[in-house]
């Protein structure tokens, strides 16, 4: 399955990209020579450390890199009329009766202590165009499954400030 990504999603990679790239790769390139210079490697938890962390970067370039050509940008909003894209949603799991606020974001902005639920996780895609009043089945794995109504939506819009995840 692609990646959906919004507009604002690849302004965020974007800025990210050119900051670890032309800020953070020259300042890392600069910490491993540095360290390198304290002698015995083998010793030398300095040069270990400068060389982890040039090397996460790197990685991290090459996955944002590499989500940008494979992503497919998306557009928020509703879906089909129902349950969209960023909006913010009030559900009850029937099971154990508790409430729940959420809002639908982009796998890449999803941070599930904050409320951020992807629209790809099974309670996303439960809910991903349905109503207000709707009950819908929620499948996490087999014989691991409940049922939510949906008490509440809140139209929601792309939030810029809502960054995007480290890994």
């Amino acid at each position: 399955m692609k990646n959906e990504i919004t507009e604002v999603d690849v302004k965020k990679i974007n800025e990210e990209l050119a900051h670890r790239k032309y800020v953070l790769r020259p300042q890392l390139h600069e910490e491993v020579k540095r360290t390198r210079e304290y002698g015995d490697l083998s010793e030398n938890d300095e040069y270990r450390t400068a060389k982890r962390e040039r090397n996460r970067n790197e990685s991290r370039i090459r996955y944002l890199d590499r989500l940008l050509l494979t992503a497919t940008v998306v557009k928020a909003g509703n879906a089909r009329g129902g349950i969209g894209l960023f909006d913010i949603v009030t559900f009850r799991n029937e099971r154990t009766g508790s409430e729940r606020k959420i809002q639908l974001v982009t796998s890449l902005r999803q941070d599930a202590l904050k409320g951020f639920i992807s629209k790809e996780s099974p309670v996303g895609r439960a809910l991903f165009g349905h109503r207000v009043g709707d009950c819908v089945h929620v499948e996490i794995a087999p014989g691991n499954e409940y049922d939510i109504t949906i008490l509440a939506v809140e139209a929601g819009e792309d939030n810029e400030d809502l960054p995007i995840s480290s890994y």
